[in-house]
């Protein structure tokens, strides 16, 4: 999630939020009333808010309307939020049954944070270790059983290799344990885990777009 979120209350004015949101290069603004989450303000609303671009109100007739208006007038007051507790799949899920992109974050009736559709793509990449210069062994299991993991933990260890991170996809029918590991370690892991009967490859055109 993203920290030390920027909030306004409903007095503000509709052009003093849009300010904020331009100088701060953010999308929506938590509505704070003391203390309290009362409503969200964001460029959607805002602009849903607006006068088409087939009104015949001059500039100086709209930016006239935006400074009288406040966020009360156009927030969203309906907000989903999720508590600061909860797990990054609580919150992907909220947001996908919702079809919002945004939910901030509560703890004790307070909002202390903020997740954007970014943050859950900045939380994957972190997951799977992409920023990190290494490359990827795959594992293809055909039919799930107990103890895989801890066999490629075991021919690991045994060969002094490191694994970054782990995870497990679907392809199919099939279970792909992904490896994460040194990138000079790709072919001497695949080798091994090959050795001791895995269907294990190195992974091809696993490069981190600059």
């Amino acid at each position: 999630m993203s920290g030390n979120v920027i909030t306004v209350p409903p007095e503000t004015k509709v052009s003093v939020a849009v300010n904020i949101m331009k100088e701060n290069n953010i999308h929506r603004l938590p509505v704070i009333n003391d203390g309290e989450l009362v409503g969200l303000v964001t460029q959607g609303t805002i602009q849903a808010a607006s006068p088409s671009k087939a009104t015949s109100l001059s500039i100086y007739e709209y930016n006239y309307l935006l400074n009288k208006m406040t966020v009360t007038d156009v927030m969203e007051t309906t907000v989903r939020t999720i508590n600061a507790a909860d797990f990054l799949e609580d919150a992907i899920y909220e947001m996908r049954k919702y079809q919002i992109g945004v939910l901030p974050v509560m703890s004790d009736g307070a909002v202390v944070g903020i997740i954007t559709n970014n943050d859950i793509l900045d939380a994957f990449l972190d997951v799977t270790d992409y920023n990190e210069d290494g490359t990827v062994v795959q594992v293809f299991v055909e039919k799930d059983r107990t103890g895989v993991i801890f066999d490629i933990g075991k021919i690991m260890a045994e060969n002094d290799l490191n694994i970054q991170t782990l995870m497990v996809t679907h392809q199919g029918t099939k279970k792909v344990v992904e490896i994460h590991v040194d990138k000079e370690d790709g072919f001497s892991v695949a080798t091994k885990l090959q050795e001791a009967g895995l269907d294990a490859k190195e992974a091809e055109h696993y490069k981190k777009v600059e």
